[in-house]
């Protein structure tokens, strides 16, 4: 256990921090399984700049990795590509 009130302060802080971070992490992978649940290729065209710009927004804040967010991306778009 820690002995320093800087320690004990750095883990409350970690705490509130993961929960947060989980949160947003949890959000973009609904999003993301929201978008590929979709069939219409509509409706996957208006969602898929939302999802994007929250996976852009996830990897400048390091709750996910850069390259995570560009294979997830990809992905999506070849997705929407296969629609028809």
């Amino acid at each position: 256990m820690a002995n320093h009130k800087s320690a004990i302060k750095r883990i409350r802080q970690e705490k509130k921090r993961a929960l947060h971070n989980k949160y947003y992490a949890k959000t973009m992978r609904n999003a993301v399984r929201k978008l590929r649940a979709i069939t219409d290729k509509e409706e996957a065209v208006k969602l898929y700049p939302t999802v994007q710009k929250m996976l852009d927004k996830l990897t400048k804040t390091n709750i996910i990795h850069k390259n995570k967010a560009a294979n997830l991306k990809s992905k999506l778009a070849m997705h929407i590509n296969k629609l028809g």
